[in-house]
Order: C-alpha cells, then structure tokens, then sequence
C-alpha cells in the first residue's frame, strides 16, 4: 500500500488503482485527522439510527440528506428510496442495493402486570437476545426497556438446559401495570422495539462495533458510491438504492427492481465472518480486513457466473483486495432482483461481520473501502457493450 496526496487530503491506495481515485473521497486518514471523525460520525448516525423492518424512515431521511442534490430521488411505493445518477451512456441499467432495515422487534400484547410480549422482525436466535438492551418507540416518546424472562435461580435442572425460547421472553419498560403502559408510555400493539448499542470504535481502530451494520454498512458504501460517481464519467446509469423490509422476505427489493428495471444487479451487504473460534473455513469462509467478500453461492442465488468473473476480473486489474464467499443458509436482495422481469445477472458484494444479528457486530474499515473502490470501479467500466458479453 502507498499513499495518494490529492486536494489537500491523504488516502489509502495501491498503485495500479490511485488514479481511479478522486480527490472528493472520503477516506480513512487525512492531515488533520477530521476525515476520520466525520466518516466515523456519519457511520455513528447510521448505526444507532433506529430502522427496524417496516419502520426504516429515519434511516432513509439520513441517506436522503447525505445524497441531496447529488443525485435525482424518487420512491416505490412501500418505502424503499433510490438515488439515480445519469452517467455519459444511458445504458445500462445498474442497480446497487443496500437494505436499510435492521431486525428487531415489534410489540404485539401488553400483559395485565405492563410487560410487552413482541414478535421479532428478522432473525433472532434466542442465545443472544435475554437480557439485552432495547429501544421502544411509542407515540409519546422513545423508553429503555430489557428483554427478559424467568430468573435461572428458580428453573428447573432440567429447563436451566434448554434454551429460553422467544414466546416465553418480554420486554420490560419499567411499567407498573398494563394501564401505565398505556397511558404513561403510549405503548399500542404495533410499537417498533430497536435494539440498542452505541457505536465504538475499538483498540485496532480500524474495527468497529455497532448494532445494525446489516445493513447500514452497506448503506454507506451505496451513499460513497454516489456520491463519488459526481466525480466520474461512467459509460452508464447508476441507481442506488435503499431498500425496505429486507431482512423480512427482500420485499423492496422486489419493489423497488420494478421502479428501474434494472439490467445489472448488485446487493451491497454483510456476511458471516469466518474468523472467530469454532468456525471452520467450510462453514464461513471470509474474513475481517482481508477484503470486500464476492458471493459464489447463497439460499437465494446463483451469482452470474460472467458477472462475477467480470467483477474479480476487474479486482484484480486494480489491485483491490477481495474474497469468495458462500451462504448456505439465508440471502440478500439480489435473490429478488435477479429474477425480475425477464432476469436480471445479479451479485452481492458483502462486508465480513462477526456476531451477525445480535445487538453488537464488529466490521473492518478496509473491507468497506475495497467495497466502495470495487464498485466504483464497476460503474466506471461497465458500458453496454461489456453488458452485452455478459447476457449472450
């Protein structure tokens, strides 16, 4: 790695791909320090920014204002957002979508005592949900509250060696009864409850910690991607999007494809680290700074074959690192958006993240920034020409 000098601010580069860069991009140190603070505060915003499926509007107004006057906006029409930046050519069609909502939970029943049974939005797994912190979000305000349930002291030998299931958890917001509930905190069934974590940045600085980096991460490289192509001229249209209730069946995705009908698809989202004690290469095969991860498989898709070639083709050409990866159990938005219409060759790029779906996961920086160089990379390359080789 060297250092490009460029409009008074220092980036991380190779040498075969400085001459991509632009000296708009945000990267991760400059002179002074402040390009650092600001990416951390925008991701410190995104992360801590409340989303979960079906209540994604804050998440959505952070993007809004971050893309605002960079690039045409418009809607489909269960909330998903798109961002539309016209290059020199009007094909073809590229569609780089990042989900913006997180899992969570949404409040179903108040017991008769004031405590809040919940129905969970995305993929829990019991083991990491007891005794962790939430948010919930009535019409009278924001209130901490805890998932809870029976004390171990007072279970059985034999219940203290199962695993708490969900129908039998509840969040308490410190409510006397279910008349407090009510009228004190306004809860109603159909409250969103969020989890809660604050950012953190931590000892190796380049390793964040957050709740929600699926998908906000792949947010931000979407609104980096963007925003640098104000800075490019590429052969092609370029929809970034931020999509709704992902993590509960890629339904804006479906939407929001029907929006563009899009030629070329990418998912932009995060997967399961294999870096941590007790998995082994074949059960997750990424790793954390080791680069942006390329999907060779997952429960939704096939990648494209030629796209995908296409894309590590071009990694390699510009010294950006990258990784192959597969999922055998879950998928992205790309499972939608390939099928569209008559099909759509699709990809997902992922950042590597451990302790996926719990109240705090940790990413690398470098595997974002090879992301973000990646896909820029796409965008400056993939005329229709190319786009053609890739369909016949």
């Amino acid at each position: 790695m060297e250092l490009y000098v460029g409009d008074g601010l220092v980036f991380f580069a190779t040498a075969a791909n400085k001459l991509h860069l632009d000296s708009y991009y945000i990267g991760l140190v400059d002179i002074g320090g402040c390009n650092v603070k600001r990416m951390n505060s925008w991701l410190k915003q995104l992360t801590e920014a409340p989303g979960v499926s079906g209540y994604e509007q804050k998440v959505k107004d952070l993007l809004k204002s971050r893309l605002d006057g960079k690039a045409e906006v418009s809607y489909d029409r269960i909330g998903s957002i798109i961002f539309k930046k016209t290059g020199i050519g009007s094909e073809p069609k590229i569609m780089l979508a990042s989900h913006m909502d997180e899992i969570g939970f949404m409040i179903k029943h108040i017991t008769k005592e004031g405590f809040l049974k919940f129905t969970t939005l995305g993929g829990w797994w019991e083991q990491v949900m007891l005794g962790q912190r939430v948010t919930v979000f009535t019409a009278k305000g924001e209130f901490p509250g805890v998932i809870g349930s029976k004390p171990p002291h007072i279970l059985s030998a034999e219940e203290r060696k199962k695993m708490v299931e969900k129908k039998d958890m509840y969040i308490d917001i410190g409510a006397q009864d279910d008349q407090d509930a009510r009228e004190r905190f306004g809860v109603v069934p159909g409250d969103a409850a969020v989890p809660y974590s604050e950012f953190t940045i931590m000892g190796n600085e380049k390793m964040l910690m957050a709740k929600a980096w699926d998908n906000r991460v792949g947010c931000a490289i979407m609104a980096e991607v963007m925003e640098r192509l104000n800075h490019i001229a590429h052969p092609n249209i370029v929809f970034g999007v931020g999509t709704v209730q992902e993590e509960v069946g890629l339904r804006g995705a479906t939407t929001s494809a029907s929006v563009i009908n899009p030629d070329i698809g990418f998912a932009i989202d995060t997967c399961v680290a294999g870096d941590t004690p007790g998995v082994t290469s074949d059960q997750a095969s990424s790793k954390l700074g080791k680069g942006v991860a390329i999907s060779i498989f997952d429960a939704s898709l096939i990648p494209h074959a030629k796209l995908r070639q296409f894309v590590t083709g071009l990694a390699e050409e510009r010294k950006i690192p990258y990784q192959l990866e597969f999922t055998e159990g879950g998928g992205t938005d790309a499972g939608k958006i390939h099928l569209h219409d008559a099909g759509v060759p699709s990809l997902v790029l992922s950042i590597p993240t451990r302790y996926i779906h719990s109240h705090n996961s940790i990413i690398h920086w470098d595997d974002c920034q090879a992301a973000t160089d990646l896909l820029v990379a796409v965008a400056e390359t993939l005329d229709y020409a190319k786009y053609r080789e890739l369909i016949e």
